[in-house]
């Protein structure tokens, strides 16, 4: 009689194993220790396995002809809910999540559509108009720069909106701006983001942000060498060159693939758009206690007007989108 119960208890376990809620992260070129976008993508999925009690797995698509490989793979293997990370999955998402239409997608920067898949989006502008202007009360110079990773409308989005944030506060100010390629390598190129950043501050440039992924390591060091200060983008990297990094322009994909994934996991998935602001605080600038020494309170309380401005429509934040 206690060999039928341990052996009833054991098949109860394998089976709650079995039925547990599976996930599939597909990662871009940049990997999850990018500590940028790809970065927060992971410590998304690992607050959904510590919080949810979801399983995960995870794969970096080095090779972009893989992508669709990828996702068709895991969603063979039943997934509940597959995410691929980044603007240059969209193809791959929207092909498979055709073919299999019983399994759930969701995509970060992937502006597609289809009745299983999920686009997460991002105001990017937004944030990147508050660290333009945090630049430009910064500067002593009167120039500030922009190196951007790869050359596309997104990174063109940031951009715009940070020469924005800039000249809403001088004016005057010259804004440099340089990308580091036109390909995925552009994400994972710190040497070439220091040559580029170097540049600029040899232009008379001392407060430069980095849109870059992993490529943004070369700025740092840059800014370090020649004593300036850079910005950070979509995790908080300000911890990385302690009074060097003016601020991060936080893109909170962290909080994107949590939410998606407890929102698949509870049952109430919904295919369609949803979007990150400063008004939900999907996108925002960074305080910590590393940079802290670099933002006094009179300069806090003009950035949080401007974000209170922007969020009542009363500044608008031009977008490369809809230009």
């Amino acid at each position: 009689m206690l060999k039928i119960i341990l052996k009833a208890a054991l098949f109860l376990v394998i089976a709650v194993k079995a039925h547990s809620f599976q996930v599939g992260l597909v990662l871009d070129k940049g990997g999850k220790d990018d500590k940028s976008f790809n970065g927060a993508a992971y410590e998304g999925i690992q607050r959904a396995k510590k919080e949810l009690g979801i399983d995960f797995k995870y794969v970096e698509a080095t090779d972009t002809q893989s992508i669709e490989f990828l996702h068709r793979s895991y969603a063979k293997k039943n997934m509940d809910l597959i995410i691929g990370i980044g603007f240059a999955q969209a193809d791959a998402v929207k092909k498979v999540a055709a073919q299999f239409p019983n399994s759930k997608f969701a995509i970060v920067d992937g502006d597609i559509q289809g009745p299983n898949i999920k686009a997460l989006l991002f105001e990017e502008h937004e944030g990147s108009y508050l660290v333009g202007a945090l630049a430009a009360m910064k500067s002593k110079t009167g120039v500030v720069g922009f190196v951007g990773g790869m050359d596309i409308p997104l990174i063109r989005r940031f951009e715009l909106a940070y020469k924005a944030g800039a000249e809403k506060i001088n004016p005057k100010i010259k804004v440099l701006s340089q990308f580091i390629g036109v390909t995925g390598e552009a994400w994972n190129n710190p040497p070439k983001a220091k040559e580029l950043a170097l540049s600029q501050l040899n232009s008379n440039a001392d407060v430069l942000f980095a849109a870059a992924g992993a490529s943004g390591v070369g700025v740092f060091d840059a800014v370090q060498d020649k004593n300036k200060l850079a910005i950070g983008v979509d995790s908080n990297q300000n911890w990385m060159r302690p009074g060097f990094i003016l601020t991060s322009m936080l893109k909170r994909v962290d909080v994107a693939v949590f939410e998606t994934v407890k929102q698949a996991k509870e049952g109430s998935f919904k295919a369609g758009t949803e979007r990150f602001g400063l008004k939900n605080k999907g996108v925002d600038y960074s305080k910590d206690e590393h940079n802290d020494k670099l933002l006094d309170s009179k300069t806090i309380e003009r950035i949080e007007n401007l974000k209170k401005e922007i969020i009542a429509g009363k500044i608008i934040v031009p977008d490369f989108y809809k230009k």
